[in-house]
């Protein structure tokens, strides 16, 4: 992707935000960001409530194998490690990896996505929650995890602003 297409993709991004009144334009507009920048054949976001030790589906591209409803509790394992205290994105790039911190690997597998990259949404010190974006094995190189990191900022603002429809 070049700066051009970037900053083409992201002024897109923005004007949905800027202009779309429907309650999952944020996670549209980040949906279509995070396809262009590092692609996913599978997107979705999570928000995380550590209060009560569970995490929520906020949007999905795939509901009726991810619907958007409900809970799940928090693990505490590699992952959590990686994403909640670290901080950092997790990647795993074939399905052997994702089944060691995914319960629904054969799930995730059976949609052709072998591969993951799980970037934390952080505000004001709070883990928000994730951007999981899933392809196929391997997808996810190091340039794309590099080019991961430009999704940040603006998963920052679609939380915020799916938070202030909710």
């Amino acid at each position: 992707m070049t700066n051009e297409d970037f900053a083409a993709a992201l002024a897109a991004f923005d004007d949905a935000i800027a202009n779309d009144t429907r309650a999952d334009a944020p996670w549209i507009a980040l949906e279509t960001l995070a396809r262009k920048v590092i692609g996913a054949k599978l997107f979705t976001t999570m928000t995380v409530d550590m209060k009560n030790e569970v995490a929520r589906r906020a949007y999905t591209s795939d509901p009726v194998s991810y619907p958007s409803s409900g809970t799940k509790p928090i693990r505490y394992d590699s992952w959590f490690d990686i994403v909640h205290k670290e901080r950092k994105s997790f990647v795993a790039n074939t399905i052997e990896d994702i089944a060691k911190v995914f319960p629904d690997y054969e799930l995730i597998d059976s949609l052709g996505c072998q591969s993951v990259v799980n970037i934390p949404v952080v505000v004001g010190g709070e883990l928000l929650g994730t951007v999981n974006c899933l392809d196929v094995a391997h997808h996810y190189t190091p340039e794309r995890v590099a080019a991961s990191e430009l999704l940040k900022m603006p998963a920052r603002l679609a939380f915020l602003a799916a938070g202030r429809s909710a």
